[in-house]
Formats: C-alpha cells, sequence, structure tokens
C-alpha cells in the first residue's frame, strides 16, 4: 500500500474493504496483539523503573546512614572514606567550609548544588536529588552529618530497562506472528461453512437447480444465513412454479382464439386463392366472419394486455401516493361505458381517501365493473357503492346476474378459471385474479358473495388513509348510461 493511501483515509478504507474477510480477521488479530504487548510493555517498563529507582534509593540512604555515622565518630576532615571501586557507589564528604572530599581514584561528581549545600549548614536533614552531567546521570543523596553532610551517588544505569524493553520487543514479535497465525486459523476455520455455503449457492446457480436446499450447519449467525438463502430459494422455486403454470395455462387459453382465428384467416385465404370470395359466402356470411375474426383479435388483445399486466406481479414504476378511490370509481365506470356503448353503471359513491396506486386501483374496479357487465341484463344496471366501514374503505360491485354457484366461489379469483356457464362468453379468466392481486398489494381483501338482486356481489375492502386532505361532500349518486 502507497504512502499516498495512508496518508488519505478515505483511499485506506476502499483498500480495507477490497481485502478479503480473512485478512481482515488476520490484521486484526495480530494488530489486537501488537497493542496490548505495547501497552503492558509500557506499563511493565514503568513498574520497572520505579521498582529499580526505590531500590537503588534505599541503597542509598542505608551507605548515607552508614558513612554519616562513622564521620561523626572520626570527624568529617578525619573519616577514612574507602578506596573507589571502579563502579557503582561514589561518595563525598561535605565540610563545614562548603569544600569536599572524595575517595582517591573516584570520577568527579557535580558540583555540590544550592540544596545539598543547605543540608550541610543544617537547613534541612537530607535531600535526594538527580543530577546529569555530560555524559552520565546521577542519583544523588544528601545527608546532614555533623558540622556538614555527606553524599552517597549512584551511576544511573539504565541498562536493565534496555535489556527488558528488547526481551519485550522480541516476545511482542512473536506474540504478533502467533496471533497472525492464530488469527488466519480462527478465520479458517470460523469461515469454513461461509466457503462451503459460497459453493452450494455457486452450484445452485450453475445448475439452476433451486430444489437443492443447503445443508443447515453451523450456528447462530452462519445458521440464520443459510435459513435466509434457503427461504430465498423457496420463494425462487414458488416463483418459477407460478410462472411455469401461468405460461401452461396462457399456453392453453391461446389455443382456442388462436385456433378459430387460424381456420377463419385460411377459409379466406382459399377462397380468394381460387376467386371465389365474392360467390362462396354470401353478404351476410362474410359481415359475421370479420365480425368473428375482429372480436377473436380484440380477445386476443385483452388476453396479451391481461398476461403481460399478470406477470409483473406486484412491480411497478407507478408511486403510491394519496388518492380520493371516488375518483378512480368514477374514471372506470366511464372508461367500461366506453368500451361497451350499452353498459349502464349505477355510482353511489362517497369521496374516500387510500393510500395507493392510481392505475392499479383503476384497472381493479374496471374489471370488476367489466366482470358484472357480462352478466347483467339489458334492463338492469351494474351497481357500484363505494364508503368508508370503520377504519376500512369498502367498495361493492353487484349485478342482477344468474350469481355464482357455490361450487365456484372459491376458486372466482384463480388465473384463468372460468365457470362452465361463462364459456360461451368473451373474457380470459384473468379479471378476476388482476383484482386480487392489486388489492392484496394494497392491504385489502376481496370476497364474493350473491347480492339482494340475485346476482353476483363483489365486495373490495381497502385500508382508509391515515391522514387524507379535506374531504368532498359526503355523497354522489349518479346513473351513467
Amino acid at each position: 500500500m502507497s504512502g499516498h493511501a495512508l496518508r488519505d483515509p478515505r483511499r485506506l478504507t476502499r483498500w480495507w474493504r477490497r481485502r478479503s474477510l480473512r485478512t481482515r480477521m488476520t490484521v486484526i488479530a495480530a494488530t489486537a496483539i501488537a497493542v496490548s504487548v505495547f501497552a503492558a510493555f509500557q506499563v511493565a517498563s514503568e513498574l520497572l523503573d520505579r521498582e529499580l529507582r526505590n531500590t537503588a534509593e534505599n541503597q542509598l540512604r542505608a551507605d548515607s546512614r552508614v558513612l554519616a555515622a562513622n564521620a561523626e565518630r572520626a570527624g568529617l576532615a578525619r573519616v577514612q572514606l574507602p578506596p573507589y571501586p571502579g563502579s557503582g557507589r561514589l561518595l563525598r564528604i561535605i565540610l563545614p567550609d562548603a569544600s569536599t572530599r572524595t575517595p582517591a581514584g573516584q570520577p568527579e561528581l557535580p558540583p555540590v548544588s544550592e540544596h545539598a549545600g543547605r543540608v550541610a549548614r543544617g537547613a534541612s536533614a537530607d535531600l535526594m536529588e538527580s543530577k546529569d552531567s555530560d555524559d552520565d546521570g546521577y542519583r544523588i543523596y544528601t545527608l546532614r552529618a555533623g558540622d556538614g553532610a555527606v553524599q552517597v551517588a549512584h551511576l544511573a544505569d539504565d541498562s536493565p530497562i534496555n535489556r527488558f524493553g528488547f526481551g519485550m520487543l522480541l516476545i511482542g514479535l512473536l506474540c504478533v506472528l502467533g496471533g497472525a497465525l492464530v488469527g488466519r486459523t480462527v478465520a479458517r476455520t470460523g469461515l469454513a461453512p461461509m466457503d462451503r455455503l459460497t459453493a452450494a449457492a455457486v452450484r445452485v446457480a450453475n445448475t439452476q437447480d433451486l430444489d437443492a436446499d443447503i445443508p443447515d450447519e453451523g450456528g447462530g449467525e452462519i445458521r440464520r444465513l443459510i435459513q435466509a438463502i434457503n427461504d430465498m430459494l423457496a420463494a425462487l422455486r414458488d416463483s418459477r412454479r407460478a410462472q411455469r403454470l401461468l405460461a401452461e395455462d396462457a399456453a392453453h387459453e391461446l389455443k382456442t382464439p388462436l385456433t378459430s382465428l387460424r381456420l377463419n384467416i385460411e377459409l379466406l385465404v382459399r377462397l380468394d386463392r381460387r376467386g371465389t370470395l365474392d360467390t362462396a359466402l354470401s353478404a351476410e356470411s362474410r359481415t359475421r366472419l370479420l365480425n368473428d375474426l375482429g372480436a377473436q383479435v380484440a380477445e386476443l388483445s385483452t388476453l396479451a394486455a391481461e398476461l403481460t399486466d399478470l406477470a409483473r406481479g406486484d412491480t411497478s414504476d407507478e408511486s403510491t401516493e394519496l388518492v380520493d378511490l371516488a375518483d378512480v370509481v368514477v374514471a372506470a365506470a366511464t372508461q367500461a361505458r366506453s368500451r361497451v356503448p350499452d353498459l349502464e353503471v349505477a355510482l353511489d359513491v362517497t369521496s374516500v381517501w387510500v393510500s395507493g396506486r392510481p392505475a392499479a386501483l383503476q384497472r381493479a374496479v374496471l374489471n370488476l365493473v367489466d366482470n358484472a357487465g357480462k352478466w347483467s341484463p339489458a334492463d338492469q344496471p351494474v351497481q357500484v357503492r363505494l364508503g368508508a366501514e370503520g377504519a376500512s374503505v369498502v367498495l361493492e360491485v353487484d349485478d342482477a346476474g344468474p350469481g355464482i354457484d357455490a361450487a365456484d366461489v372459491p376458486r372466482v379469483f384463480d388465473r384463468f378459471y372460468r365457470a362452465d356457464s361463462a364459456r360461451a362468453l368473451p373474457g380470459s379468466g384473468l379479471g378476476l385474479s388482476i383484482v386480487q392481486r392489486v388489492v392484496h398489494a394494497h392491504g385489502g381483501r376481496a370476497t364474493v358473495a350473491r347480492s339482494a338482486r340475485g346476482g353476483a356481489l363483489l365486495r373490495v375492502e381497502l385500508p382508509a388513509a391515515v391522514s387524507t386532505p379535506a374531504r368532498l361532500p359526503a355523497g354522489e349518486d349518479t346513473a351513467m348510461r
């Protein structure tokens, strides 16, 4: 890693994020041990230095008391000083006239300090001080003795601390290397389930075999991750199964109109090739055949649109917003009237607000009205009622048709399901399935029952919006023809 990356925190962060989890764990373990060893070295060095200093000072005091006792018995000027041993302890006598005596051959000590002179003059009993010469450092203890003072000095020796530090450095390096190895081993052992999980996920991706669940192993976070992936695979299996069923059902539903369309077109082509198109078919037959072709094309277009809408599921670019469902119902009824000119729709709607996608809600209401329009007699309107019931918004669409058989009620909202009585009518069997999907996506539910007029009553309940704009007038009762 370059020095520039070290100076740039963002580059350092990117570099760190590109490292593998094993590398991160190894670096973290080694760094933690290095920091721990450094902190332990600092604490131990301080304790060792303090202990050595206390030991040296205690020794200085003991030696000073012995020398002071001898000086008081023999006199400061006459007391015999032991020869300098060549290292270690240094002695000095401070006489009353401020002159000094030292053993022969002893190195020169730093000059007597003012504070030490005050001890010699009787201002204080003793003094512990540190002195630094050009090359060495001394710890000097001054003790009052007779009319002067005695001094015992000790050359400060940092070699024990240095040897201790060197030993701690070697131990620290070994600990860091050991920590890196331990971190690597722990990472390899701890991430072994992740490796097997990754291999299983790659195998599923390569084979496209969604039925192969990943074995549940390990514990804690690993187990929860495996369970989450298995749940995701189960959802993908369900989605694939639903797509396959949708494709199979769509192929089945497309077969009949395509066959009829192909036969009619082949008939027209054969007659045209023979030159008998005008003579073989009467004007009435040609008109009926062309009307059938138009109806079949319209049915295929509707089926293709509904299949596209159904295949999209809940995915939509339309954003959720506060919607006055009364406006949606009126727009859907107007659209249904434009598609079927003879359809009569009686509206009894109240301004109620929901949180949802306006276009999806309008498509659901349009499908409900279209479905009711297929069954309502020509002289009976489709009744649409909208209002609030507690914390819910309720939409009811009923017709005066023959109603829905009890055996068909559980499957009314199934894809492509059409009751036996409805097979002769136009439609794909997808309209109510789309209604149910839209309602569920908005947190509501759709049900079917028998209306008071004997026909089918389709009821949709949606949660009302928590906060709504100012409401419109209480109600609206309109009949659309």
